[in-house]
């Protein structure tokens, strides 16, 4: 259990991770999806600092397993929007959402069970 936790943690500490940067470096694809969900650009930004939150909360799990729990419920929520999000405007766009939201919840799950709750 102990490796599924560390593997899986570790990938959502890579995928939001990047997504975070990607946010936060100004790149053109986090403003034209937010263009096409019909979300303001002002706040892409805010949107990666939030990734970059959980992605921070997930390391910091390894040495304070609550920090874990946090973020990855944080990030369950955060991709539960992001398709809400997609599916509110018609795209079925979601594929990378629900990768993403897998990827948080595997983490969740393996961090509480490997851990406990706090």
């Amino acid at each position: 259990m102990r490796i599924a936790y560390l593997i899986v943690t570790a990938l959502g500490i890579l995928f939001n991770g990047a997504a975070a940067v990607t946010y936060l470096i100004g790149h053109e694809y986090p403003k034209t999806q937010a263009d096409m969900k019909g979300i303001p650009r002002r706040y892409v930004p805010v949107l990666g600092l939030l990734l970059a939150a959980g992605t921070l909360g997930l390391a910091a799990g390894f040495a304070v397993p609550a920090l874990g729990t946090l973020a990855a419920s944080g990030l369950v929520l955060y991709f539960i929007g992001a398709i809400i999000a997609h599916l509110r405007v018609g795209s079925r766009n979601i594929v990378g959402g629900i990768v993403f939201l897998a990827t948080a919840v595997a983490a969740l799950v393996l961090g509480v069970q490997h851990h406990g709750a706090w």
